[in-house]
């Protein structure tokens, strides 16, 4: 992370001589990247890679190169005033109070809150739904540059214990701690940094863990004594290669362990297993060798079991837990052609399921016998989030919130099917001067691809709009209007903001997926570029005034996106990308996506991955759009090496004329990490930088 000074505020403020728009006449070169050309044939093919020395992170080398690309970044983009049109209205946006969804136990909450003004989120506790604030633990003091952050992994059945994560900068691992609520202090020996999976206590016999983390061999289920310091002692996963990822939760009542193994992220096929912590009978299979995707939940003596077995758009079926095989399922829910469903949860003795239809949520409730019980939904395009709660409590929470509209967490009486507010995100914007349309247009091969678009009241559709088109379109994620600071100030300069519902994503169920990974990742790529031409068309904006964005698969989405239709966009922002498609999967957490990119070194899926992996397809003289990546070292999910490479690739390339520029953190990260003020700086530094290139 960059210092945040007086000094870089003011630079990053002031007017500059030069207009507001448009490039400068001429820029100053980037740094020279020396080409260390590394060859080698995949499947026939000649690769060579003449940036590979840039993989290696620690290397004094690399350092230095990092250093030269954020020194030139500040020099470009130091004295330019763009950044002055965000930063004070997203501090307004940013800066306001906050709370996380509760979880409920004993009689008492345990949220997370960031209060107006505050750079973090602390745990606090109520003794009841309306009790005091209770603040229990703040993370302000844990480091200088607040950086580190905390939250809630799991809270004993009784309220008495709390495990929370400690998390460094933006890193995907975590420390986990224990509390003792009523002494107010740290108790027993916390768990040691890594990637954690699940948390969760057991005070039946003795106060115990179990909890699922990553180890050198892959991740594995433990458990442990955590007062005495007692020994971890693995429960499951031997068997699991790396490319396997395992969680587990506990019942309510403590007895019954559940485990499943997603094959994957975004799994076609997973496993599920059951152990009655009572007995000393072995672990039993409820499910594993079904090629689909289930999720269980425990509610009572039975397993309630979302799947996409025989059902592309998922339903969802219940067992007894001593007879869980899925020659004992019995379906409650079956599948809806027209919606697909999203999640599952279960809460207050009865099955929550949350439906898209048309890429528009509601949430319904069921009894165990599969009677329609309740009814949750807005009339507004926007976001209703999951319910959250557990079998047994008689409370839930949901959250709705869209672009515009600032999130609203309801408290709900299952019994009674009422809803409260218990908390309301105080960001001063008022939501009447925006207008939310969702769209349909056509791909490539005719299929009707909708998309939200958000701009503020009286806008002229003439094709001088900047647009900030984002999209992400993968690993079954749907896509809808969540509230977004980023989104609101955008708009309200006068921009447009659009977000296509692409294949890949999970909007449609699991055939709409599957439309867009393996051999058909092509069609997100056709998509998103289709979603660009149909702004373009009806003049909603133009290509010189058209920007695209997006985040990890979204990174990869914007930069396919640079490389086979350089001429649709005048400027890109990819964050923390994907880019060399041909060497993912061997770094950090990679073996994960193989299921949903396939891999290089397979003949056939060698032949689709390179069709469209950028980082292969930068080609010397073409004239591309202005390009910032951004990534940084605590990043330990998308490793660095991809917008490193893509930057140094795409400087010694492009014939626009246009920057090319890298901003890297050093705290920062696919985990967020970042105080209120820096998310300030950032935020205003990357929209400022499509501004000054849009208009």
């Amino acid at each position: 992370m960059r210092k945040l000074t007086i000094t870089y505020l003011t630079l990053l403020l002031a007017a500059c001589a030069t207009s507001p728009g448009g490039s400068p006449s001429k820029l100053p070169p980037p740094p020279a990247t020396e080409v260390r050309p590394v060859a080698e044939v995949l499947n026939g093919v000649d690769i060579t890679d003449p940036y590979q020395w840039l993989e290696d992170q620690k290397s004094p080398e690399t350092r230095a190169w990092i250093d030269a690309q954020n020194a030139y970044t500040d020099k470009v983009l130091g004295p330019r005033r763009e950044a002055r049109l965000f930063a004070p209205r997203l501090a307004e946006l940013l800066q306001t109070d906050e709370t996380g969804t509760p979880v409920v136990q004993n009689g008492r909450y345990f949220f997370t809150r960031r209060a107006a003004g505050q750079d973090l989120f602390s745990i606090y506790m109520r003794e009841g739904a309306n009790g005091q604030d209770q603040l229990l633990i703040d993370p302000s003091p844990l480091s200088k540059d607040h950086t580190t952050t905390v939250d809630i992994r799991d809270v004993s059945n009784d309220g008495s214990l709390l495990a929370y994560g400690v998390r460094r900068g933006g890193a995907d691992e975590i420390e986990v701690r224990f509390y003792d609520v009523n002494g107010r202090h740290d108790v027993g020996d916390p768990l040691p940094p890594g990637r954690y999976y699940g948390v969760d206590f057991i005070l039946t016999d003795k106060p115990g863990v179990f909890f699922s983390r990553m180890t050198t061999k892959g991740i594995r289920v433990f458990y442990r004594d955590f007062l005495g310091g007692g020994k971890e002692i693995t429960l499951f996963g031997g068997a699991f290669k790396s490319d396997k990822i395992l969680f587990s939760t506990l019942s309510d009542d403590d007895r019954y362990l559940l485990i499943h193994v997603y094959h994957g992220s975004a799994p076609k096929r997973t496993e599920i297993y059951v152990e009655d912590l009572s007995d000393n009978e072995p672990i039993r299979a409820v499910v594993n060798d079904l090629d689909a995707r289930s999720t269980a939940f425990i509610a009572g003596d039975q397993l309630v079991i979302q799947t996409n077995w025989n059902a592309p758009n998922d339903r969802i079926m219940v067992a007894d837990i001593h007879n869980p095989e899925p020659k004992f399922w019995k379906e409650i829910v079956p599948q809806n052609p027209k919606a697909a469903i999203q999640d599952t949860t279960v809460a207050g003795g009865r099955v929550y399921v949350r439906y898209l239809e048309d890429v528009k949520p509601r949430i319904v409730g069921y009894d165990l016998a599969g009677n329609k019980k309740d009814e949750i939904q807005f009339e507004t395009l926007g976001n209703l989030e999951d319910i959250h709660g557990s079998w047994t409590a008689p409370v839930a929470f949901f959250t709705f919130s869209s672009f515009h509209i600032p999130p609203t967490l309801y408290q709900y009486d299952v019994a009674k099917g009422e809803r409260t507010v218990f908390a309301r995100y105080s960001a001063p914007v008022n939501s009447d001067d925006f207008t939310l349309e969702q769209v349909w247009y056509p791909s490539k091969d005719g299929t009707r691809v909708p998309m939200f678009v958000l701009y503020k009241k009286g806008l002229q559709k003439n094709g001088t709009s900047p647009a900030y088109l984002t999209g992400y379109g993968g690993f079954l994620s749907s896509q809808l209007p969540t509230f977004s600071p980023r989104a609101i100030v955008w708009a309200e300069q006068g921009g447009i903001v659009a977000v296509p519902n692409l294949r890949g994503g999970g909007e449609f169920g699991e055939e709409w997926h599957r439309a867009g990974m393996l051999d058909k990742k092509q069609n997100t790529f056709d998509d998103f570029a289709a979603a660009a031409e149909y702004l373009i068309r009806e003049r909603y904006t133009s290509s010189e005034h058209l920007a695209v964005a997006g985040a990890s698969n979204g990174g990869l989405l914007v930069t396919a996106l640079a490389t086979q239709h350089p001429e649709l966009a005048a400027a890109v922002l990819a964050r923390y990308p994907l880019t060399d498609m041909l060497r993912y999967h061997k770094f950090m957490v990679g073996s994960f996506w193989i299921p949903e990119y396939g891999l290089a070194e397979k003949q056939d899926e060698f032949k689709w991955i390179y069709a469209y992996s950028p980082y292969q397809h930068v080609t010397k003289g073409t004239k591309y759009p202005a390009t910032l990546f951004v990534t940084g070292d605590s990043d330990t999910r998308v490793a660095p090496l991809h917008a490193r490479k893509m930057a140094a690739l795409m400087q010694a390339s492009s014939a626009s004329g246009k920057p090319v520029l890298l901003r890297y953190h050093v705290a920062t990260g696919h985990s967020g990490g970042e105080p209120v003020p820096v998310q300030v700086q950032n935020t205003a530094e990357e929209l400022g930088f499509l501004w000054w290139q849009l208009r």
